[in-house]
């Protein structure tokens, strides 16, 4: 699946190197997929269209490329190293300027790193990506405990808190004595966790957000909407139908996650359908389908990734962590930024209405995922808001 070569004790160089084999498994799978019976004229009411899922399934096979993909992964400096006992997979971009500030960003369910590939670039050096030397980054992503090449899953426990205490030494290994911290869906709560536990070390925490993801939270919409306009009242409506029929995933794998995890490693058109559906809702609802958001390719190798480490699985175990560990970030003085992707306002309203969070930007495109959807959106918000924190306090 991979090559190590040794940068010391800690730390090895990774290159990702999928078995053929593994790939003529994925092709004879697909090719064997069972379809269910369609209802008719549902669309995506009842989940993913089989016509649609077919067609999917269809190109991955026969239109996506993994070794050029591949490629473009390794061409991305990928490390490894083993903490409290897991191996944490991550890349790690380093910034020409000798100024840049590192930044750790943590993706989300249903995700990995691939999901930073179209921003990596511009975070570390922005000289040649036409904005500012002073707004660069030493850019490091990890693979979430369980996700990804973070695998196999060494036990039980992985979730947010031990997570964030992990990205802490990961960060001091590198020797990175001042960061600043993105996260979104559950790096949002992994970034919030390091604010509070690292405060010594880590200058800022920016999230990203949106409509959708806020939604799935239960309590959040309050049952008295009386206080909102009426335009609000019908947002708020709406969201809180989308939490309660879109909640059904997190149910699932916040309390069976082992029995949906033989699904998911043994049927590779099962798993791209519980993630695509998934793509589908979070996305901006301008965009009719989950390739109009997002682009296909950058899809398809994200769904490859957990297929072929079996982390479609173990990366639902996350879900069962967080509703059941009862950690979540404490307050902290750490500085905080926000920004809401796809959002008409009503969101604040919601999560800050005294408006405390100094830094708080919201966008009309985009959704779940701002750095495959809206790159230049997220990539701008980013320096926006960290420009005001690289300084060290009494600078």
């Amino acid at each position: 699946m991979s090559d190590h070569t040794s940068l010391g004790p800690e730390i090895r160089a990774f290159r990702v190197d999928v078995p053929q084999a593994d790939l003529d498994d994925l092709q004879q799978r697909l090719a064997r997929t069972r379809w269910p019976q369609a209802a008719p004229g549902a669309g995506w009411s009842r989940g993913v269209p089989r016509d649609y899922l077919e067609a999917l399934v269809a190109y991955w096979r026969a239109g996506y490329d993994w070794r050029a993909q591949e490629a473009q992964l390794n061409a991305v400096p990928q490390f490894t190293t083993a903490i409290d006992g897991q191996t944490i997979h991550f890349l790690h971009v380093r910034s020409p300027e000798p100024d840049a500030l590192p930044l750790v960003l943590t993706h989300g369910w249903p995700s990995s790193p691939v999901e930073y590939l179209r921003v990596l670039g511009a975070l570390a050096d922005p000289r040649a990506n036409g904005g500012d030397p002073a707004d660069a980054f030493h850019v490091v992503a990890p693979s979430l405990p369980g996700f990804g090449f973070s695998t196999p899953l060494a036990g039980e426990g992985w979730g947010l808190g031990r997570t964030a205490r992990a990205w802490a030494e990961l960060m001091r290994r590198l020797g990175y004595a001042r960061y600043g911290a993105h996260g979104s869906d559950i790096g949002s709560g992994v970034a919030g966790m390091l604010g509070s536990i690292d405060p010594e070390h880590i200058v800022a925490v920016h999230v990203a957000s949106d409509p959708t993801a806020l939604a799935l939270i239960e309590g959040l919409i309050p049952d008295d909407l009386a206080a909102f306009s009426e335009p609000e009242r019908a947002r708020l409506e709406d969201l809180r139908r989308f939490g309660t029929e879109g909640r059904g995933y997190l149910q699932i794998q916040g309390t069976r996650p082992q029995t949906l995890a033989y699904a998911l490693t043994d049927s590779p058109a099962g798993q791209l359908a519980w993630i695509v559906e998934k793509v589908k809702e979070w996305t901006d609802p301008a965009r009719a389908l989950p390739e109009d958001a997002v682009d296909r390719d950058q899809l398809l190798t994200s769904v490859s990734v957990a297929w072929f480490t079996a982390s479609g699985a173990t990366s639902a175990q996350f879900g069962y962590e967080a509703s059941h560990a009862g950690e979540w970030p404490e307050p902290s003085a750490t500085p905080q930024g926000w920004a809401v992707f796809g959002d008409a306002g009503v969101i604040r309203r919601l999560m800050d209405p005294e408006q405390r969070i100094a830094h708080w930007s919201e966008f009309e495109r985009g959704g779940h995922f701002p750095a495959m959807e809206v790159p230049d959106l997220l990539v701008a918000d980013l320096r926006a808001f960290f420009r005001h924190h690289r300084a060290p306090a009494g600078a």
